[in-house]
């Protein structure tokens, strides 16, 4: 979708900003651009809606050469969204919304109505917030309508800068969470530029991390973190790049370990301990000996979640263990996560080689009584 082929930019003064970018974004992809201030990854987003102009290579936007297009229709084709939002402080939130479609020569009914749809999506009720004047909204809320404005006219691609750079640590977790889920539903084609690496890893695909101009390394977050590509990327994603990478790791069925399972308490089990589960095959508590009453099962993460999930739920019980449901099938009972386990999938997710597994019956989990 977005393709840079040999992209420098020099200033007049020769300064370099960016040297020889090249590098590919797929359509539906978010790319994350990260790397500490001036180096050029603000530059490479401002391209590609033509507000800095490349001195040398080209830039394709679904391969079209960009420099061959008006760029006021281009930008109006792209979604751009700030840290400091841009909200026009004399309309409302829902006409703010409107504003592209509106331009873009939608009747005035049918922009609104857009713009109420998108209000909705990214969690903000039409009825309640869309009269509302943007000062009458929080640091978050105003983000939120700036995601929505950026949709409005369905733009292929999305340009955010800083966009949740703005608002304090638990704003920006929670706007993180509902991007990302946003993001699952609309497939936009996004370039997100930010300073913050774990941002950078919690949202991307792929990321790009810049040194002095140039792209050091475009990979995925857990290869970033697992196996740096220089001295200089290994130094910015920092030597607890391990616990880092915890928040791209998913809990996978393949890592689960299998104590027995039980139909109800009193059936017998050759283990030190045993999970019960119902008819339906949900978790239903453990028994932590033979003969033992039940016990509630700590509190289960689904598969998919990411080992950052499941090492704070686990942190928070004093069994040893943490149940696995699977909610493609019910949320069915799908095995255990250990310290140990956790560390095995951990390594397995990175280039580098996995240790030798135990042997099977050396895995089950011993529990703290």
């Amino acid at each position: 979708m977005i393709r840079f082929e040999h992209v420098t930019k020099r200033y007049a003064d020769g300064t370099t900003a960016v040297e020889d970018l090249s590098f590919e974004v797929a359509e539906g992809e978010l790319v994350t651009l990260v790397g500490p201030s001036g180096c050029g990854k603000t530059t490479t987003m401002k391209m590609v809606n033509r507000l800095i102009e490349p001195t040398e290579g080209r830039i394709l936007l679904d391969g079209t050469d960009i420099a061959t297009v008006d760029p006021v229709g281009l930008r109006r084709r792209i979604g751009y969204v700030i840290q400091q939002v841009g909200l026009f402080p004399h309309r409302t939130v829902l006409d703010n919304t409107a504003t592209v479609p509106h331009l873009l020569g939608a009747p005035r009914a049918r922009a609104r109505a857009r713009a109420a749809e998108l209000l909705d999506l990214v969690g903000l009720d039409p009825k309640t917030y869309g009269d509302r004047y943007p000062e009458q909204l929080s640091g978050g809320q105003r983000q939120r309508v700036g995601v929505a404005r950026a949709l409005a006219a369905d733009p292929p691609v999305l340009l955010m800068d800083e966009p949740f750079g703005a608002v304090d640590p638990v704003v920006r977790e929670h706007l993180q969470s509902e991007f990302l889920r946003l993001q699952s539903q609309v497939r936009k084609t996004v370039l997100l530029v930010t300073h913050d690496l774990e941002e950078a890893v919690r949202l991307g695909d792929r990321i790009a991390v810049y040194g002095h101009g140039t792209i050091e390394q475009f990979d995925t977050p857990a290869t970033v973190l697992g196996a740096p590509a220089t001295p200089y990327v290994a130094d910015f994603v920092g030597a607890d790049r391990g616990l880092k990478r915890l928040s791209v790791t998913p809990v996978e069925e393949s890592r689960l370990e299998h104590p027995p399972v039980l139909g109800r308490p009193g059936d017998g089990f050759d283990a030190p301990w045993a999970v019960v589960v119902d008819a339906d095959g949900r978790l239903d508590g453990w028994v932590p000996s033979p003969g033992s009453p039940a016990r509630p099962a700590p509190r289960a993460v689904p598969l998919g979640a990411s080992l950052r999930e499941a090492l704070a739920a686990l942190l928070q019980d004093d069994t040893g263990w943490l149940p696995v449901t699977d909610p493609a099938h019910g949320d069915r009972y799908a095995g255990v996560l250990t310290p140990a386990a956790i560390h095995r999938a951990l390594r397995g997710a990175t280039p580098e080689a996995e240790p030798p597994a135990k042997p099977e019956a050396d895995r089950t989990p011993t529990p703290t009584p």
